[in-house]
């Protein structure tokens, strides 16, 4: 039984992961760690990981980033591995993290669902056969209408998925409105939409002469992310150091 500790417990993913593990064989949770800490639990909270004193085999965090410099040295010192979830993180704070991996077990992805994590393999596929054909190369992504990046990091991980099996050929366009002329050959358009309460939305478009074949992976909940990781946890908890990503998770 893998023990877990759930860093940001009482926020939106923290309460999904919590009811995901109740009904996953193989893991229970045996503390969380949040500022906010008078929701009831199965499990002690904690407000923040230095005064946690339970022993756990893995720590699953959606917190914030301001906690995960405090949270990534907790690890290193008491040889905990994380499954770092929380995202916003400064260049330094990345630094941070490749520097811990050395120490302790770290898997971080850009996005922690197994749907999205097998698409990134099936586009390296795809993109071996179709890009020397000379398909061209779209990405479309929705969000709801509260997100502030754009495109979304899912997006971009997927074009660098298609571009690293093209031997980083492509270049990005986000925007066509400044310049009138016809698409490069070598590039990969990304566009943003932003509305209502879409969860995630992504397609990948190969065009080519006289046909189309398209890719696309959509979220209905945020509960995909949360099983994404929990799963994440179950592997990585016991391994040695080192930056494994949900690839490993999924063993592609």
């Amino acid at each position: 039984m893998v023990k877990a500790i759930m860093h940001g417990c009482n926020g939106h993913m923290g309460r999904v992961i919590t009811d995901i593990i109740k009904n996953t064989e193989g893991i229970e949770l045996v503390a969380g760690v949040d500022k906010y800490t008078k929701v009831p639990n199965d499990y002690p909270v904690f407000e923040s990981i230095d005064v946690c004193d339970v022993e756990a085999d893995v720590i699953i965090d959606f917190s914030n980033a301001a906690a995960a410099d405090e949270l990534l040295d907790y690890c290193v010192e008491k040889q905990v591995p994380v499954v770092l979830c929380t995202t916003g993180l400064s260049e330094e704070q990345l630094e941070k993290v490749e520097e811990s991996a050395k120490k302790v077990a770290v898997l971080k992805s850009a996005n922690m669902s197994l749907g999205i994590n097998l698409l990134m393999k099936i586009l390296k596929d795809a993109t071996k056969v179709l890009s020397p054909a000379g398909y061209d190369i779209e990405l479309v992504e929705k969000h709801h209408n509260q997100k502030l990046d754009a495109p979304s990091g899912t997006a971009l991980a997927l074009a660098d998925s298609i571009n690293e099996a093209a031997d980083n050929q492509y270049h990005y366009v986000y925007d066509r409105s400044q310049v009138r002329q016809k698409r490069d050959q070598k590039e990969i358009g990304i566009s943003a939409v932003r509305g209502g309460t879409i969860v995630g939305d992504h397609e990948v478009i190969f065009a080519g002469q006289d046909e189309v074949i398209e890719f696309k992976h959509t979220a209905y909940s945020k509960a995909v992310f949360g099983k994404g990781a929990v799963e994440a946890a179950k592997f990585l908890a016991w391994k040695p150091a080192g930056r494994y990503d949900m690839s490993d998770v999924i063993q592609l």
